[in-house]
């Protein structure tokens, strides 16, 4: 509908109706999509107009005619690096989770743990991961406290923050209401944390592969990270290229499931209505 035609509506007491769009994902895809086909464009061009060897810049065909080539190799390494990845977020979300909820009912613990999350992450992981592979080996365990501990802290940090966010006459009513400390916790605290607590699981996500892959770099048997080492030691930068893309690829695939778990989960927190009030829209 027209500007004019809205207006119209609008003084007659009617609402008004919009135009009718495309799908929503559609148009959420296609600038990325746009960009990452100009950027796979000039990638190409690079490397076709400045004559290096394939050793030294591969062109897209020639990564993707590698990992075709490899993926005998390629994909159990994939699944073993996406089961330590799996395991290890699901244990930092539960830890995370745990601790914001007990910082979050007493401040002392608060005040106890909190720094202590912030100096955990000062540490190094390339320093802890020679360190875990020496104490438990080179199996699966090492690798899953790698990601734990790269994926807990914005989990824990972001919910902590979060249910610290709630609008306090929310807990005003509930206690006029008579309403215990957990149903409390439970109707105003941790609903208004999931917005914080998603924002929080979207990043862990992101880190979980490159964790996972940083214990295989350092001392594994297989999967992503050893995959990319030997590519490395046998000069192969095709595959190296190959490692990287499906890194990333993995990472993305992670960080769009939770953002949509993250949509079915808060519909009224991606609202059109929201949408329409910050970006301008007419009603």
């Amino acid at each position: 509908m027209s500007d004019t035609s809205t207006l119209s509506a609008r003084a007659a007491g009617l609402p008004a109706v919009r135009a009718p769009r495309g799908p929503e994902w559609l148009s959420d895809l296609m600038p990325p999509a746009a960009l990452i086909a100009v950027l796979i464009l000039a990638w190409h061009m690079l490397a076709a107009a400045s004559g290096l060897d394939e050793f030294v810049l591969p062109t897209p065909t020639g990564v993707l005619r590698a990992g075709w080539e490899t993926r005998s190799i390629l994909l159990p390494a994939m699944a073993t690096t996406v089961l330590e990845a799996g395991i290890g977020l699901v244990v930092a979300l539960v830890l995370g989770v745990v601790l914001a909820a007990a910082m979050d009912f007493s401040a002392l613990t608060r005040r106890a743990i909190y720094p202590v999350l912030v100096a955990s992450q000062t540490v190094q992981i390339l320093a802890i991961a020679p360190l875990l592979i020496i104490w438990f080996g080179f199996g699966l365990l090492p690798k899953v406290i790698i990601v734990v501990l790269v994926c807990f802290f914005p989990l824990a940090v972001s919910t902590a923050d979060g249910l610290m966010s709630t609008n306090p006459d929310y807990v005003s009513l509930l206690r006029v209401a008579g309403a215990s400390r957990a149903q409390i916790w439970r109707l105003a605290r941790m609903p208004s944390a999931l917005p914080s607590f998603f924002s929080g699981f979207r990043i862990a996500v992101t880190y979980a592969v490159v964790a996972a892959t940083i214990g295989e770099w350092v001392g594994g048997s297989e999967g992503l990270g050893l995959y990319m080492l030997r590519s490395k030691n046998a000069l192969a930068t095709d595959q190296v290229f190959v490692a990287m893309l499906v890194t990333t690829l993995l990472s993305v695939g992670l960080f769009l499931a939770v953002y949509a778990v993250e949509r079915l989960a808060l519909p009224w927190y991606y609202s059109d209505e929201r949408k329409a009030v910050w970006s301008g829209e007419p009603d």
